[in-house]
C-alpha cells in the first residue's frame, strides 16, 4: 500500500491531512496574497514564520510598477495583476488571526457601478451590488421580463454560494469522497453541475445579460459554454457581494498583510530568490537560496506557481501536474494619460459583436478576432496614483496561453498597435496620443515572471482540474502549496482561502472556526 493510502485510511473520518512531525519554524515561499494569508494566521498561531521573496516588494501578482512622469511632476503607480476586490471579510480575517483589525491598515471604498458594460448596439448596461438596484438598471435598459428573470437568477447563484463555500471551497480536501455531503446533493437539484451558459440563459433572454453573468467564466479558464453552473459563483462574489478598491491602489492589501505579518514576528526577506528545496526522502529539512544561505525548517510552504515550483524548488514533477491544461492567458497595456473620459466607471466591460467564437478562438489557441476587453480606470477613485490631473488605464485583452499559435517576440509590437486601435474604436478616442508612459505584458513576459504557459489565471478549472482533482496543496510529509495553482482555485478571495487552508495544512483545523465572509 502507497504511503499516501496508508495516510488517507489511518486519518480521523472527517479530518484533513496534517503536516507529520514539528512544526515549529516554517518557511513560507512567495510573499504573494496567499503566502501572506498562510504566515499571518501560522504567526497568529504562535510559530516561527520565515517568509521569502524574491521580489524588492510583497504581492506577487499583487506587485508594484512605478513610473515617472516625463516632466517630472510626480510618478504613476500601477497595479499589473488583479484590479478586482471582492470579499473583503476575507482580508479582514487574516488581520483578525493576528487580533489586527483590517481598518486600521487598509481603507477600502467602495466601487459604484461595480462595472459599466459597454455593447455593441450602444447600449450600456451598470452593474451594481444592490439587487434591488441592479434588477432596476436592468428594467430600464432590456424591459421587465429581463428584470424578473435577474431576480430569480440572484435566487440561484444565492443558493449556489450557499451550498459551495463550506463544503466545497472553505476546507481542505483530500479525496472525492470529501465531496458526499448533503450539499452536494443540493447542488446536483438546482443545476449546478449543468453547463454555465444554458443555466444562465434559463434566467436571462437578453445577450448583452448573458454575457454580463457569465464572462467571469474566463477567470476559470473556460468557456462559459463548457464551465460548469457552480462558477456563476463568482458573478455573485462580483455583483451581489460587491466590489471594493483600496485607497493607494490593490499594491496596498499586500503591504499591509506583510506589514501585520512583521509586527507580530513574521521574518520577512525581500529580494531573496529561494533555489531549491532540500529534502530527506518525502521531508523539507532546508530551503536553499540564490546568495548561498541555508535555512533550516519544519515546514516549507510554497506559493509560487504550483508547476512551477515542483520543477524549479522541488525537482519532480508528478503526473497529476503534467496532465494539467491552462487558463488562457492576456495581453496587458499599463497606460499614464493626460486624458480621461467622462463616460467610463472605474471597472469598464467593452464587449464585441462575436462571444462564442472568441471563447473558440481563445481555447483553440488564436488571438481574437472580435475581442471583448476590460479597462479598469483606478485614478477614477483615486487620483493620487497619478501626478495631478493625469489618469492611470489598465487595459487587459484576453489572450492564448503559450500552448497557442502566437510567437510574442514577432507579434508582441503589432498586437500592440492592435489594442491602440480597438481603444479608440470603442470610445476612447486620442488614447495613443494622450500617453505619456506604459508598461506591456504579454502571455511571454507573464512566463518570465514564473507562471506556467504563460496564464496568470492557472490551470483551468475543467472538471477534472476542480476541487479533489485539482493539485493537492499537501505533498510529502511537510510541504504545503498554496495559491491558485492548487485548491480551491483562481481569484483574490480564492487565493486568500487558500492562505488559510495551507495553515490548517500545519495547524489542524478548529471544528468552530466559520470565516468572517461565510457568517
Amino acid at each position: 500500500m502507497s504511503t499516501r493510502a496508508t495516510r488517507l485510511l489511518g486519518r480521523r473520518p472527517g479530518a484533513p491531512r496534517t503536516t507529520e512531525g514539528p512544526s515549529d519554524h516554517v518557511v513560507v515561499v512567495g510573499a504573494g496574497l496567499a503566502g501572506l494569508s498562510a504566515a499571518m494566521r501560522l504567526a497568529g498561531a504562535g510559530r516561527k514564520v520565515t517568509l521569502l521573496e524574491r521580489e524588492a516588494v510583497p504581492g506577487g501578482r499583487a506587485g508594484l510598477v512605478e513610473i515617472a512622469a516625463p516632466d517630472g511632476s510626480g510618478s504613476y503607480r500601477f497595479d499589473p495583476g488583479p484590479t478586482v476586490l471582492t470579499m473583503p471579510d476575507l482580508i479582514a480575517d487574516c488581520f483578525d488571526s493576528l487580533g489586527e483589525q483590517m481598518s486600521d491598515w487598509l481603507d477600502l471604498v467602495p466601487v459604484n457601478p461595480l462595472y459599466r458594460s459597454f455593447h455593441p448596439d450602444g447600449s450600456v448596461l451598470d452593474v451594481h451590488a444592490d439587487p434591488a438596484a441592479m434588477t432596476q438598471e436592468i428594467r430600464q435598459v432590456c424591459g421587465p421580463a429581463e428584470a424578473a428573470g435577474y431576480e430569480r437568477y440572484v435566487d440561484f447563484v444565492s443558493k449556489l454560494y450557499k451550498y459551495e463555500m463550506r463544503d466545497f471551497i472553505d476546507r481542505n480536501i483530500d479525496s472525492p469522497l470529501d465531496l458526499l455531503t448533503p450539499n452536494l446533493a443540493r447542488l446536483a437539484a438546482i443545476g449546478g453541475f449543468r453547463k454555465l451558459a444554458p443555466k444562465v440563459e434559463q434566467y436571462l433572454k437578453d445577450p448583452r445579460t448573458q454575457k454580463l453573468f457569465s464572462f467571469q467564466a474566463m477567470y476559470a479558464g473556460l468557456s462559459p459554454y463548457d464551465a460548469l453552473a457552480i462558477y456563476a459563483v463568482i458573478a455573485y462574489m462580483d455583483s451581489v457581494a460587491g466590489v471594493f478598491f483600496p485607497k493607494g491602489g490593490m499594491h496596498k492589501v499586500p503591504q499591509a498583510m506583510a506589514a501585520a505579518a512583521e509586527k507580530h514576528g513574521v521574518d520577512v526577506r525581500y529580494s531573496t530568490e529561494v533555489t531549491r528545496v532540500e529534502r530527506r526522502g518525502d521531508r523539507a529539512v532546508a530551503v536553499h537560496t540564490a546568495d548561498g544561505e541555508r535555512i533550516p525548517c519544519d515546514v516549507v510552504v510554497l506559493n509560487p506557481d504550483l508547476p512551477v515550483a515542483h520543477r524549479e524548488l522541488l525537482g519532480s514533477t508528478p503526473w497529476s501536474v503534467r496532465r494539467l491544461k491552462y487558463s488562457p492567458s492576456c495581453y496587458l497595456l499599463l497606460a499614464g494619460s493626460t486624458k480621461s473620459y467622462d463616460h467610463v466607471a472605474h471597472h469598464n466591460i467593452h464587449f464585441g459583436e462575436s462571444w462564442r467564437g472568441i471563447f473558440d478562438e481563445l481555447i483553440g489557441g488564436r488571438l481574437m478576432s472580435d475581442p471583448s476587453v476590460l479597462v479598469t480606470n483606478p485614478t477614477r477613485s483615486d487620483p493620487s496614483l497619478a501626478p495631478d490631473g493625469r489618469q492611470i488605464y489598465y487595459v487587459l485583452f484576453p489572450t492564448p496561453n503559450l500552448d497557442g499559435d502566437v510567437d510574442w517576440n514577432r507579434v508582441g509590437p503589432a498586437y500592440r498597435e492592435h489594442v491602440l486601435r480597438t481603444l479608440e474604436a470603442r470610445g476612447y478616442d486620442g488614447f495613443t496620443d494622450a500617453m505619456e508612459v506604459e508598461n506591456v505584458t504579454t502571455p511571454l513576459d507573464w512566463a518570465r515572471r514564473g507562471m506556467e504557459r504563460g496564464a496568470p489565471f492557472a490551470a483551468a478549472h475543467s472538471f477534472g482540474q476542480t476541487g479533489p482533482f485539482r493539485p493537492g496543496n499537501l505533498w510529502g510529509e511537510n510541504i504545503v502549496f498554496t495559491g491558485s495553482g492548487t485548491q480551491p482555485g483562481v481569484g483574490v478571495p480564492m487565493v486568500l482561502v487558500s492562505g488559510r487552508l495551507a495553515a490548517e495544512r500545519v495547524l489542524g483545523r478548529d471544528p468552530s472556526y466559520r470565516s468572517r465572509a461565510w457568517r
